[in-house]
This record gives C-alpha cells, sequence and structure tokens, in this order.
C-alpha cells in the first residue's frame, strides 16, 4: 500500500516573530534569586550580646561583695563578740509632789531625781553617746503627766565600765485634770505611783581605735514604782532602735 505524501514544511518569512515565545533580550540575565534562611540561620545582634554579659558582670560583682560583706561580719562577730549597752534605773526620789485644786482647776508641783545607771558589758569595744535628752512622767495609760524634760551632754563608756547620769526635773503649777490629780496623790501616798523615764540618743562604737557611725536610740523604762525601787529592784529598761527592734 503505497504511503501518503509528505506535507512540505513552509517556511517562516523574514522578521516572524512566535507569540508564544518568551522574549529573552540577548546578553541580558535576570537576577538570582536570594535564598531565604530559616530564623536559626540568622546572625544575632551584637548590642543584646553586650547587655547580657554587662548584666552577667553586674550579678556576679554583687554576689561577691555580698558574700564579703557577710564573711567580714562574721569575722567581726567572733571577733569583737559585741553586746548592747544596757540601761537600768538606779533610783527615782520625789522631793516635793503636791497637789492643789484651786477654783480654776487642779495644780500639780512636783520635783524629781531620777539616776539611770548605763552599763557597757563588751571587753572590745567603747559606746559613744550623743546629746541626750531624758522625759519623765508619772501616771499610765492615758493620765501620763509630764514633769520636765533633761539633756545630758555628750559621754562615753569605756570597755566594761558602768556611768550614772542624774537626771533632775521640776513642773510648777501643772494644771491637771482634778479626778487625775486626786488619784496621782492617792498613788503616791501608797508608792504605787507609775514613773516613766524615756531617753532618746544617739550610740557610736569604738573598736580598735575606730569609731563607727552613730545610730538613733530610744530607751523606755515605763511604769516603774516607788515600792519596787524601795525594795532593791533595778527595772531593765527597753532598748528602741532602727524604729522596729525592741530590745531588753
Amino acid at each position: 500500500m503505497s504511503q501518503p505524501p509528505l506535507k512540505p514544511v513552509l517556511q517562516k518569512p523574514p522578521g516572524y516573530k512566535d507569540p508564544n515565545a518568551t522574549a529573552v533580550q540577548p546578553g541580558f540575565r535576570p537576577p538570582p534569586r536570594k535564598r531565604v534562611l530559616p530564623p536559626s540561620f540568622h546572625p544575632k545582634k551584637t548590642k543584646s550580646s553586650c547587655c547580657r554579659v554587662c548584666c552577667c558582670c553586674f550579678c556576679i560583682f554583687f554576689f561577691i561583695l555580698f558574700l564579703l560583706i557577710i564573711i567580714c561580719g562574721a569575722v567581726f562577730y567572733l571577733w569583737f563578740d559585741p553586746k548592747l549597752p544596757s540601761f537600768h534605773v538606779q533610783s527615782f526620789r520625789i522631793s516635793r509632789f503636791n497637789v492643789t485644786k484651786k477654783p480654776d482647776g487642779t495644780y500639780l508641783d512636783a520635783t524629781t531625781t531620777a539616776r539611770i545607771e548605763v552599763k557597757n558589758p563588751n571587753g572590745k569595744m567603747t559606746y559613744y553617746y550623743g546629746h541626750t535628752e531624758v522625759d519623765v512622767s508619772i501616771g499610765e495609760g492615758g493620765d501620763e503627766t509630764e514633769l520636765g524634760t533633761k539633756t545630758v551632754h555628750d559621754f562615753s563608756l569605756g570597755k566594761q565600765k558602768t556611768t550614772s547620769l542624774k537626771v533632775e526635773t521640776k513642773a510648777s503649777n501643772k494644771l491637771v485634770v482634778d479626778g487625775v490629780g486626786k488619784r496621782l496623790l492617792t498613788r503616791y501616798r501608797s508608792k504605787t505611783l507609775p514613773l516613766n523615764v524615756e531617753a532618746r540618743t544617739k550610740v557610736g562604737v569604738g573598736v580598735a581605735g575606730l569609731k563607727i557611725g552613730m545610730v538613733g536610740v530610744t530607751v523606755k523604762c515605763d511604769g516603774i514604782t516607788m515600792k519596787q525601787l524601795d525594795g532593791g529592784d533595778m527595772p531593765k529598761c527597753v532598748i528602741n532602735t532602727l524604729k522596729w527592734l525592741n530590745i531588753r
């Protein structure tokens, strides 16, 4: 069987452009596409690394400083064995106590002399005291009556030394409530009158010839009676320091 004759291939005319072909300019290559890296391959920022290193150094420095302070404090405590000073009311005398009722009110006249014993129990430390203001009052609760304030000048207390502070106060024509005045006079005669002494001062420490800063201290001796003192009792006072620490 004879094959059909082949169709002649048509020749494209000169200047013919195939519309389906992509035009590529001679000598031009498209720019290569930039490869997208995963986040784990991105370079870390130098600024963040520097801040982290600085924070670590800062924390290490303060940790070492805190550790040194603890070690120095422990050595100081073991070597010097520091003890707080002690305060006692040694004696309290009322040389005059008159309650007078007048038409315009009740008046109190009182003269007192108190002695406060201050002791330094340390064998390697000296205590320094600034100006000390001592308030004396009588009564308790809401019926306290001020009898006066005395200022004691600076003084120091050597190793294992004891001193006595003399505090004299005087109240003249002090107006009091009628019922309070009568109650104070009754308790004075029975020697059950509450006596209150409060001292405000600053205390510093001397160690090996060096004087270490002053700390505010308030000493309170409340509710003492003449009957206690006449019986030989020397009530110990309470030391308040740093506004929250109470020490007997």
